[in-house]
């Protein structure tokens, strides 16, 4: 259970459930959120052993940043929610740590104060109905050093998230804090944005054209959807279902990163996220060829139980887990990370019921 935040009040209980049904929540009895989790367990590991692996090198760059192993922080909307710094002190703790960050477009602090503890970032964005509102926006996105926009394209409705509904609710009616539309100070008060319901390829064009920034397209779970936004100009694609938040029942990404792979085919780098939980999930995507993967529950948990110091601690903990696995696996660099490491999914070990 995540640790209340100290702002919380008298009922410390009641914040504490509420920021954990706000955290974990998922639509329906969220089988979705544990299937992804499920999915990457299911694959077992195939280490190669009599391989040299005195020498480490995991680091990446991809648009514009960098870090020490493949993994980057998921964007996801509101962090004051659980720790009073918010994004602020998400931003600082995964700086120390080198670990970049992919900022919502829903972050409770506006993104420029954000970006002036993150160092490069990429910036998240939905396309509502009227383009032309989040073109402010995007201006102070690319001005506050943004490397690339990760279009979200998987919202056309909110998702029957009920226990995420009703966490949001406890913990944001009387906290006086912003709301997670502070990016947004040219649109009217009471604008509901909410996502395009006729988003299509073209939003990829405008946002490049605008932006001038490469085009991250996040939420893709099928073949003819990648090879869709790739002939759009996407710059890469991220396999996910919104961390299972969104639709009950839709496929889980370790299974349909592997589709994806092989439908891009190399044009441009495929990124995962959804139940990436410890080093040996982030050796499997890999191994099923994602470049990088994003996490976000796990750091929304250090976020509320420690702030700026328990996000470091995660990022940290995360850096070598992520070492530690691929030098277990005989793969101390990402270029000798094959689909030979990953055998076919297993649903129970012998014995086992």
């Amino acid at each position: 259970m995540t640790a209340a935040p100290e702002w919380a009040g008298a009922d410390q209980i009641a914040v504490r459930e509420a920021v954990e049904a706000y955290v974990h929540g998922g639509p329906g009895d969220g089988a979705t959120v544990r299937a992804n989790v499920a999915a990457w367990e299911s694959l077992p590991l195939r280490p190669r052993v009599l391989r040299d692996v005195t020498h480490v090198d995991t680091a990446i760059e991809l648009l514009g940043l960098r870090a020490p192993v493949p993994v980057l922080a998921a964007p996801w909307a509101g962090h004051q929610l659980v720790h009073p710094d918010g994004e602020v002190a998400t931003a600082r703790g995964l700086a120390a740590a080198g670990l970049p960050m992919v900022q919502s477009a829903g972050s409770s602090v506006p993104v420029a104060d954000v970006a002036a503890h993150s160092g490069p970032f990429w910036q998240q964005v939905y396309v509502p109905d009227d383009r032309t509102l989040i073109d402010g926006f995007l201006d102070r996105a690319v001005a506050a050093g943004a490397t690339a926009l990760v279009l979200t394209v998987d919202h056309p409705a909110v998702g029957n998230t009920l226990p995420f509904r009703a966490g949001l609710a406890r913990l944001a009616p009387s906290d006086g804090r912003p709301r997670v539309a502070v990016n947004f100070p040219d649109v009217a008060p009471g604008t509901l944005l909410g996502t395009a319901t006729d988003l299509g390829p073209r939003d990829i064009e405008r946002l490049a054209a605008r932006t001038g920034l490469p085009v991250v397209v996040k939420g893709v779970l099928r073949a003819d959807d990648a090879r869709t936004a790739v002939d759009a100009g996407a710059a890469a694609v991220v396999v996910s279902n919104h961390g299972g938040r969104q639709l009950a029942g839709s496929v889980t990404t370790a299974h349909a990163l592997p589709e994806v792979v092989d439908a891009v085919a190399g044009r441009v780098p495929v990124l995962v996220d959804g139940g990436i939980r410890r080093g040996e999930d982030v050796v499997r995507a890999l191994a099923l060829g994602a470049r990088a993967v994003l996490a976000g529950r796990p750091m929304a948990r250090a976020l509320a139980e420690g702030g700026a110091d328990g996000v470091e601690r995660w990022a940290r903990e995360t850096i070598e887990d992520v070492r530690r696995a691929l030098v277990l696996c005989g793969a101390p660099t990402l270029d000798s990370v094959g689909r030979d490491l990953v055998g076919a999914p297993v649903t129970a070990y012998p014995g086992e019921r």
